[in-house]
């Protein structure tokens, strides 16, 4: 394999990598999954046969209002493909426009306004008929107190618009998620339009050091548990939930009740994102998936915990991303700092003593998860000098450098490349 040129997800494009001092290369991607010869005829055809509940069409009769929740810039989820046939149907089924809103559902991230907004949706016609909202977790007289969960006791607090809605709706992208197992449905709701509280509580060290809160786990994950308990809080739900390909091609798409249509989803997909690997690597090569994903640092950590099955215990994991955008919030910033300054030891030892997780402070605590089990390395345009500080990891200036020094240091020539980051997920499954 000396000499072979290989890409991985970087930006709105791909970075080559050379790998002239590997003897043993093993690319790491997701099973081929078949393009839909019509997209959009897929969309029409979940609408009308949906997983445990009746059409769309039916399911709008008698509503008199429709919030429709839609992942932020953050997740590549085709809203161009469906919000406006979803919301023609909701209309003919007789919901007025104007009583039907688009619900961002940002977590705790910022607001997607102006242009960034038009690029979220993907219409103009979407834009232009319907209020489209951003969610603000912060603001608490926006929420609905639920009371708690009877099984955790976690605090629950959901945007008004969308629980007082006579039709709720969530729509998202099923993909691996290094916490919750996959993403979609029902994670779309809580954090999605959670309650600050409700988040930092899902963020907190009882939840982030459980070791069944990891990528495609569903039992017994807690975080996933408590999911579940919510939604059965706030009453019907429903999901449209997308599934794409590297392409970002959508090749499966479920519509109806929000628990079994996610679940049909993550059926599909799960076989072909899980892949077995029949050794571990002294040196892994990964991505944060491109854009949108790899806008901040902040996005980028999850590329670095989905591919630790794989990494040899002191071995090195190479992560490209672009961070477009710079590192992310300042309450992460302020949780990076506090990391570098206390080391890994103490700053675990002091969140670990939380109940509610400060504002963006697990995304560093999960960034402990590669740091424990071996060097974590970062090649990046999009940085300053103080950030790259912060980071707490190494920076490369050269990938190519970075990659062959690490195949020094592991002796063998051995390297796995994972082209897609955090959307495969490398599973150890000795011959």
């Amino acid at each position: 394999m000396s000499g072979e040129s290989i890409s991985v997800a970087f930006g709105r494009g791909h970075l080559p990598l050379r790998l002239d001092e590997a003897r043993d290369v093993t690319v790491i991607r997701k099973a081929v999954l078949p393009k839909l010869p019509d997209q959009k005829a897929a969309i029409l055809q979940a609408f009308r046969n949906p997983v445990g509940a009746a059409p769309l069409a039916e399911l709008a009769k008698g509503r008199r209002s429709a919030c429709i929740l839609i992942c932020d810039i953050t997740r590549p989820v085709p809203n161009r493909l469906f919000l406006r046939p979803m919301i023609e149907t909701l209309v003919e089924g007789g919901i007025p426009l104007d009583r039907i809103t688009v619900l961002v559902a940002t977590g705790l991230h910022r607001p997607n306004e102006g242009e960034e907004l038009a690029e979220l949706i993907g219409d103009s016609w979407v834009l232009a008929e319907v209020r489209v909202e951003n969610h603000f977790a912060r603001d608490d007289a926006a929420h609905v107190d639920l009371g708690h969960t009877p099984t955790r006791g976690t605090p629950v607090k959901i945007d008004r618009r969308f629980v007082e809605a006579d039709l709720r709706i969530a729509t998202g992208l099923v993909e691996p998620h290094f916490m919750a197992g996959w993403s979609g449905g029902r994670k779309v709701v809580a954090p999605g339009v959670a309650g600050h509280e409700t988040i930092r509580t899902f963020h907190s060290a009882r939840f982030m050091e459980d070791p069944l809160a990891v990528q495609c786990n569903l039992v017994g994950n807690p975080l996933h548990e408590e999911q579940l308990e919510i939604v059965r809080m706030i009453g019907e739900i429903h999901a449209l939930n997308t599934v794409l390909d590297e392409d970002r091609d959508l090749v499966h798409v479920t519509f109806g009740e929000i628990i079994g249509s996610h679940l049909a989803a993550v059926d599909f997909i799960s076989g072909a994102t899980r892949i077995p690997v029949p050794r571990r690597f002294s040196t892994v090569v990964t991505s944060s998936a491109g854009y949108p994903l790899d806008k901040t640092y902040y996005q980028t950590i999850k590329g670095m915990v989905t591919p630790l099955d794989i990494l040899e215990p002191g071995g090195t994991l190479i992560i490209a991303s672009e961070c477009s955008e710079g590192f992310g919030s300042p309450e992460f910033r302020e949780a990076q700092t506090r990391l570098v300054e206390m080391g890994p030891q103490k700053f675990l030892a002091m969140i670990s003593a939380k109940t509610l997780a400060d504002v963006d402070e697990w995304q560093t605590e999960m960034q402990l998860k590669p740091m424990r089990v071996g060097k974590v390395v970062l090649y990046t345009t999009g940085l300053d000098t103080r950030e790259r500080e912060i980071t707490g990891v190494e920076i490369s200036t050269s990938i190519d450098a970075s990659i062959a020094e690490s195949l020094r240091r592991g002796g063998d020539g051995a390297v796995a490349v994972i082209p897609e980051g955090p959307y495969v997920v490398p599973v150890y499954q000795p011959a």
